[in-house]
């Protein structure tokens, strides 16, 4: 790539309370490959309670490129297009204050649009943690039974997909499509790339493009961000009126599986119901976990089952409760109690 090849680049960052992470994210980016005067790294702080705001006006005081921004709604999409709207450059790139980009990160993003054309491009979703059982979620996450066709997670060939983690936009894909969904707590770049690809976009996802990102460290956390995954993925179906792929809707019918075959055996006195249901589950979930112990150490074994019906039954319970919620909500619209 020549020098006047060099698309200016702004890199958004949302964040809020992130004082553990937020000095290693920009470290990574304001050392990229690309040129200095050719990229911006826009941070925007959702009114943080820690110090994590402070951290960056003292990096943004010895490198000019970054600034930091305010989001007062203190949720994701707010923050995205707070940062769009701000964004000087050509190309947007989404960073997640919990990552680490490689050197090449952005650079590779700008290569893998102009060589694709693809609307968005992204890289892998690599996850990491300081801790065991972060490590645990972070290889239960990163497998095929854990998180099912999100390919972004595990894949390692280049092929085009619905979603990608993060993303590299050309700026004109939002005067196209629009900004992110400001009501979606969760899911509003899955639902941006849903409405990306019924458009007629194209998203490209390429092992090239690197990062690593820190992972929940424990299970509660991990419960209550796939809760609100399978919660906020019901108010996307009823935006679109359809699932943007049959994958959403599995955690879902497992959760049915699971409390029909309970309430059957309690119904007619024998656990054959649920050991139709639970059984199968479970050799399959202790299969995934011996393949992915065998290559990451055994140790991991215990516990990656219990992460496995934590990934998969939040999600399924969180759809399960949205269904309610939202179309209760819904109803309540169509009769006016609902402004």
């Amino acid at each position: 790539m020549n020098p006047p090849e060099f698309p200016f680049v702004s890199v958004v960052v949302p964040m809020r309370n992130e004082k553990r992470y937020i000095e290693r994210c920009l470290a990574a980016l304001v050392t990229q490959d690309y040129p200095a005067d050719r990229i911006e790294i826009l941070v925007v702080d959702g009114m943080s309670d820690d110090d994590s705001a402070e951290r960056v006006r003292r990096l943004a005081r010895t490198d000019p490129r970054i600034t930091l921004l305010e989001n007062p709604h203190r949720i994701t999409p707010v923050a995205f297009n707070v940062g769009i709207r701000h964004a000087r450059g050509e190309i947007i790139c989404i960073v997640s204050s919990h990552a680490i980009v490689a050197s090449d990160y952005v650079r590779r993003c700008v290569e893998a649009l102009a060589a694709t054309g693809a609307d968005n491009v992204g890289g892998p979703m690599r996850a990491e943690s300081d801790t065991y059982t972060g490590r645990a979620i972070a290889l239960a996450t990163g497998s095929p039974f854990g998180v099912g066709g999100a390919r972004f997670h595990y894949a390692d060939t280049p092929q085009w997909v619905d979603t990608v983690y993060m993303g590299a936009y050309p700026r004109a894909v939002f005067d196209r499509i629009g900004l992110f969904d400001e009501e979606l707590v969760r899911n509003q770049d899955d639902e941006l790339n849903f409405r990306l690809t019924r458009a007629g976009g194209k998203i490209w996802l390429d092992p090239r493009i690197q990062s690593v990102y820190f992972s929940r460290s424990n299970l509660r956390a991990l419960w209550k961000q796939y809760f609100e995954y399978g919660y906020w993925k019901v108010r996307v179906i009823q935006k679109h009126r359809r699932p943007a792929s049959p994958r959403h809707l599995v955690p879902m019918l497992f959760v049915l599986a699971m409390m029909s075959g309970a309430a059957l055996s309690l119904v007619t006195q024998t656990w054959l119901w649920f050991a139709l249901v639970a059984l199968p589950y479970a050799c399959a979930s202790l299969a995934a976990s011996a393949w992915i112990a065998a290559r990451h150490g055994w140790k991991y074994f215990p516990l990656l089952p219990v992460i496995f019906f934590v990934l998969h039954a939040a999600y399924g319970a969180g759809f399960w409760v949205g269904l309610v919620k939202w179309n209760l909500f819904a109803r309540a619209r169509v009769h006016g109690t609902v402004s």
